[in-house]
């Protein structure tokens, strides 16, 4: 390969330095706030759920910069640029993962009365699956934060960036905000970042936009390279990303990740209200179709821009994932302050990723974990657990955790197998990319070519099972999870819906088989559903439920006019 010249880009001066500064000086201050503010409530409700009386606006915010995470900030924009821009069809899953969650899992959890999502799995199941559950989700939180960090740190080596000084920072500012100002600081916090996230991409947009031509020149030029070629219908599989694997695998994934995760149902059980908690979560798809455009329109005028010498083929940069943040240092290398201001950008959505997962690390630490503690990971999993709970009443505790255990095994088979054995390029072969007007080096040294060697042999599952698209990963975990949990329960005896409260239960039948109150009562599974009007108040649900049925789900706290939840299995 010849060598180039690369181009001189400048490094951080002191006004980035000091735009950069002024971000973590705002998100320390608001937790200060917050603390001053809420010093005489020292309740573990309202340091964790905000006391169940936030609005809807900031909770939209909030879901959306913690889950828009500086993996889209960089990530995104260089997908685009090398793979095309058929990443804008995951505005589809967001929109089915958003339906799902408020539809489906929200009014459970909110009508639950819980604080932790795991709360349910002890009220549905036992302490047990409990306990499996919230040992995964704190290994899948950790692991997913220090990916996060590296992916940033990495990338902005670039720049001249204090990596060791950043990594300090983000740490120490995180965890001040978040101890002293509770879940009321991450969500303020957090919606100040989704404004500056915004005001980063929409800097780079139009400084980029201008300086190629302008919107109808960067539309052409992407044309031109093949990147508007977003709908393509193959039913393969095994192909990265197609139209069936983004919206299919894709809202498996984000589902996995976001709707029964602890860090959005945290935010959303924080809401006044259900109504509040549902608006909140579809106020917050605008926002991810906001920075999904953002970032894919980023991609486009990068790709524009470095049409005829990219710098990842011309070895100006070291890994993709450096792509976005050298074209920033390379636009606004006149500009001191800017390239600070997109550092600011990227960095709040590694703020407010690494924020979310704190609190709700420290929810589902004090509320499940006063015993010891193990890690473990894995979305689709953890979200077949949790549907086996909200739609099957007949799924005990034992088809639970087994169907946990093999959702686990199925998809770390799947994901290591394909980490061993990439797919074959021929299923993601990035577009192409040119180096025609790279400057050429003076250079007498001698090329080398390389002696062909053999390919390395491959298993038979190396084409088939470890080829599969990243995407479907946690589909397998969680189908796996269902129909495993499914099996065990009726091998072992399913559970008596009976002895199930209604409110722990969605009866999705009733959509389907509206016009047979027959059908939908025996769909039910004995689940008494019929025995109460759900409502839409927490804990309202339950109360009825208690006093008809001499169940108690939960107990009155006088002093903080609300209640805790407690074993199903205590009666009155």
């Amino acid at each position: 390969m010849p060598n180039f010249v690369a181009p001189e880009v400048k490094k951080f001066v002191t006004w980035d330095y000091i735009v950069f500064a002024a971000l973590f000086l705002v998100s320390a201050s608001i937790g200060v706030f917050f603390a001053v503010k809420e010093r005489k409530k020292k309740t573990s409700k309202e340091f964790l759920v905000g006391g169940r009386q936030m609005t809807c606006g900031p909770i939209a915010f909030s879901l959306t910069s913690s889950f828009m995470s500086a993996v889209t900030v960089l990530g995104t924009p260089s997908e685009v640029y090398r793979y095309g821009a058929s990443f804008v069809l995951f505005f589809l899953s967001y929109t089915l993962v958003i339906i799902f969650t408020s539809e489906l899992f929200l009014p459970v959890f909110y009508r639950s009365g819980i604080t932790s999502t795991y709360e349910y799995l002890e009220l549905r199941f036992n302490k047990i699956v409990r306990l499996a559950a919230t040992l995964i989700y704190i290994l899948q939180t950790m692991t997913h934060t220090h990916f996060t960090h590296n992916f940033v740190f990495i990338a902005f080596t670039v720049t001249g960036f204090d990596l060791w000084g950043s990594v300090a920072a983000t740490g120490i500012v995180c965890t001040f905000y978040c101890t002293l100002g509770g879940l009321k600081a991450v969500v303020w916090t957090d919606a100040f970042q989704m404004v500056v996230m915004v005001a980063g991409f929409v800097a780079v947009l139009i400084r980029g936009t201008s300086l190629n031509g302008g919107v109808t020149k960067v539309w052409e030029d992407a044309h031109e390279g093949s990147r508007l070629n977003i709908f393509d219908f193959d039913v393969d599989p095994l192909r990265r990303h197609t139209f069936w694997t983004i919206v299919i695998g894709g809202t498996f994934t984000w589902l996995g990740l976001y709707g029964v995760n602890q860090s959005t149902i945290q935010r959303c059980i924080s809401c006044k209200s259900e109504r509040h908690a549902k608006l909140a979560l579809y106020l917050n798809l605008l926002g991810l179709w906001t920075v999904l455009v953002c970032a894919v329109f980023c991609g486009l005028v990068m790709y524009s821009h470095y049409k005829s010498c990219d710098p990842w083929t011309a070895a100006f940069i070291s890994a993709p994932d450096q792509l976005m943040p050298y074209f920033v240092m390379d636009i606004f290398s006149s500009m001191p302050g800017v390239p600070g201001l997109f550092v600011a950008c990227a960095f709040s959505g590694t703020l407010s990723t690494v924020a979310a997962s704190i609190n709700a690390l420290a929810t589902v630490t004090f509320e499940d974990l006063a015993s010891l503690s193990i890690h473990g990971m894995c979305g689709g999993p953890m979200l077949g657990l949790f549907t086996l709970g909200i739609v099957f009443p007949c799924a005990n505790w034992k088809g639970a955790l087994g169907g946990l255990l093999a959702g686990i095994s199925l998809a770390f088979w799947a994901g290591t197998g394909s980490f061993i054995y990439p797919a074959p390029p021929t299923k993601s072969i990035p577009l192409q990319l040119s180096t025609l007007n790279c400057t050429l080096a003076n250079s007498t040294e001698a090329l080398l070519t390389a002696a062909p060697t053999l390919a390395p042999e491959r298993p038979l599952l190396a084409d088939t099972w470890y080829s599969l698209s990243y995407l479907y990963f946690s589909a397998i975990g969680c189908v796996g999870c269902a129909i495993t949990g499914m099996l065990i329960s009726f091998i072992t005896g399913p559970s008596k819906g009976e002895d199930i409260p209604p409110v722990l239960i969605k009866p999705v039948c009733n959509l389907f088989f509206f016009w047979s109150k027959r059908l939908k009562v025996f769909l039910w599974c004995g689940v008494q559903h019929d025995s109460l009007e759900v409502s839409a108040e927490p804990i309202s649900s339950a109360l009825l439920w208690r006093r008809k049925n001499n169940y108690q789900i939960c107990g009155y706290n006088s002093e903080e006019n609300s209640y805790t939840n407690i074993s199903r299995e205590t009666r009155l």
